[in-house]
């Protein structure tokens, strides 16, 4: 695995845009090229969670210039993640086509909680804790990280809205003085109370700091003088220095890089609320970030230990599914998409055989809660529920793959879309179900075929088969009607 292509990892902020490219050795990345740009998209959120033109323009710019650096990489070889501006701006999704067409790849916007274990991926494979305790805190520019953790999986995540761009616009947008820094804190505090008493209880040894926000309040606690890690005397001093000047600009900070001047004071608020709610004695900062996080998640799938599939299994076990049927959907499901992706590329085949197969072990987890309209519990947990290593589309796309597998079609039409693959990743996981409906192992017959032309899907299968299982051939007849619900047809064409 050493000889693998570069890979490349775009992280979109809510503050800056990271472009980082990475050459694997034995599983350690060594970085090649980092590109930023302080984008600063949280700051064009108005009152409505709204994007404004100005701020989507930046990001637009931004992306065609990575997509020029990232021309000729395999898609595989690429992974774009979004945080917490692109989770909470109401009218991303017209705007994510765009951001994907300027950067020439897909863009995961990512939950919280998964964006808390990349940034600790990052944290626990470059720095050495000799297993102790650590709580990992990073200051975004929308959102705040808390992470809790000794081995390679954190045993804690949390992400809360407090971040150095919605902070300092909200409190620090024009003179800084005690009361709007009191008035920041106390705010940042009351968010962080939702976790102090658990993050308490569990305790830590080492406290670290990543990202931007931590980097540079260390760089300034360090150029005064005030000590080589971060501590509330110090994060005190620094204020007041603010406050005696009334604005970070005129304070003319030593160690304070010119583009960070305007987030600081949000961030140090941030900080210093945390320091004072989870009672930190002190913080060092560390280098890795959630960019890091994504390489080594990278590397982890192309060395076939993808947490996707450990949080399927993890699934499976929480809520009390069948495995051998699982399997059993799964395999006959995989089977006939195999039969109907005749046209698609490998890479495209090799993608949509990963989702059916994850949809089709996870399709009767809604059981757990009831067996009436399951599917319809399925879809919900499936898109709803914190699943690590998945990104919030993935856990939407496995949503309307189980939502599927049974039921009335009609409403699923305007969320498949237009696109083949989506439609017939539903018809092979909604057939498999159906096959398998006994729960025993079963063998279909030579020669049995699923085919798709413009639309028209077609079964073939013995006669004698479906003499011999009449329930299943009358729910294939059934089939029809559904599918013609949604302008597409389904017929069964039997073999002598």
């Amino acid at each position: 695995m050493s000889n693998l292509p570069m890979l490349a990892s775009v992280d979109l902020g809510s503050n800056s845009f990271r472009l980082q490219i990475c050459q694997n050795h034995q599983g350690h990345p060594q970085v090649i090229e980092n590109i930023k740009h302080m984008v600063r998209l949280a700051g064009g959120l108005d009152n409505d969670k709204m994007l404004d033109e100005a701020s989507r323009r930046r990001a637009l710019e931004c992306l065609a210039q990575f997509g020029e650096r990232l021309r000729g990489f395999s898609p595989e070889n690429v992974r774009a993640v979004a945080t917490n501006t692109f989770r909470v701006a109401k009218n991303i999704a017209e705007f994510l086509p765009q951001a994907e067409a300027a950067l020439g790849f897909p863009i995961e916007v990512i939950a919280g909680r998964e964006e808390a274990r990349l940034i600790y991926t990052g944290v626990v494979h470059t720095f050495s804790s000799n297993g102790r305790k650590m709580l990992v805190m990073d200051i975004g520019g929308g959102s705040t990280e808390f992470i809790l953790g000794s081995s390679l999986q954190p045993t804690h995540t949390e992400s809360l809205p407090l971040g150095c761009v919605t902070y300092s616009m909200r409190y620090f947008d024009g003179k800084i003085s005690a009361k709007n820094v009191q008035a920041a804190v106390t705010a940042a505090r009351a968010e962080i109370q939702r976790i102090s008493k658990i993050y308490k209880r569990q305790g830590w040894e080492i406290a670290l700091g990543t990202s931007g926000s931590a980097k540079s309040i260390a760089a300034v606690i360090e150029a005064q003088g005030l000590g080589s890690k971060i501590t509330l005397p110090a994060i005190v001093r620094i204020f007041q220095q603010i406050i005696d000047a009334g604005s970070v600009k005129k304070a003319k900070l030593e160690g304070l890089k010119p583009e960070r001047i305007e987030v600081f004071a949000g961030g140090l608020a941030v900080m210093q609320a945390a320091f004072e709610e989870l009672d930190i004695e002190e913080m060092a900062f560390n280098e890795a970030a959630l960019r890091d996080g994504v390489f080594f998640d990278m590397i982890g799938r192309n060395l076939d230990e993808d947490l996707r599939d450990q949080t399927t299994a993890q699934f499976q076990q929480r809520y009390h599914v069948s495995r051998n049927q699982a399997e059993r959907v799964a395999k006959l499901a995989g089977y006939f998409l195999y039969s109907l992706a005749q046209n698609a590329t490998v890479q495209e085949l090799e993608y949509w055989s990963h989702y059916v197969r994850w949809a089709a072990l996870l399709h009767e987890v809604g059981i757990d809660i009831a067996h009436t309209a399951y599917h319809k519990h399925t879809a919900y947990i499936l898109a709803q529920a914190d699943m690590p290593g998945f990104s919030r589309q993935e856990q939407e796309l496995l949503a309307q793959i189980t939502l599927g597998q049974r039921g009335d079609l009609k409403k699923m039409a305007e969320t498949l879309g237009n696109e083949p693959m989506r439609w017939h990743a539903v018809m092979a996981l909604r057939l498999a179900v159906l096959f398998c409906r006994a729960r025993l192992p079963i063998e279909l017959p030579p020669h049995t075929q699923l085919k798709e032309k413009s639309g028209a899907y077609a079964l073939t299968i013995a006669q004698s088969w479906l003499e011999r299982n009449p329930l299943t051939a009358a729910a294939l007849q059934a089939e029809s009607e559904q599918w013609s619900k949604v302008g597409r047809s389904f017929s069964v064409q039997m073999q002598a």
